[in-house]
């Protein structure tokens, strides 16, 4: 099961970067400003459904924007469902290549 969840998120958000600090973990996705945001909803949405938890990352304006509009639309998904949804945002440092760089950390979590 595992396996689709990285498959479906490759997918939805492209590979994911093997340069940050933190360690990567199945359910963080990583959000760019180019990301179908009707992917990632659907990547949050099953780890949401399986997982009860997701946590998106992104760096800068655009990438910003793509999250928070996969999330509006993760939450339309699951409302369907009966599954309640919200969002903690928080900042997280991260090294991409040799550069620390401030991200954007959408905790997402049943209600």
């Amino acid at each position: 099961m595992e396996y689709q969840h990285t498959e479906l998120l490759e997918q939805a958000v492209g590979a994911p970067s093997s340069s940050t600090v933190r360690p990567a973990t199945s359910n963080i996705l990583k959000v760019a400003a180019n990301s179908r945001p009707s992917a990632v909803a659907g990547a949050i949405a099953g780890i949401i459904r399986e997982q009860r938890s997701a946590e998106v990352q992104a760096i800068g304006a655009g990438a910003t924007n793509q999250a928070i509009k996969s999330i509006a639309i993760a939450r339309s998904y699951l409302h369907y469902e009966g599954i309640g949804i919200v969002c903690v945002p928080s900042f997280v440092d991260i090294m991409i290549g040799d550069d620390e760089r401030t991200a954007i950390r959408l905790l997402v979590e049943r209600r």
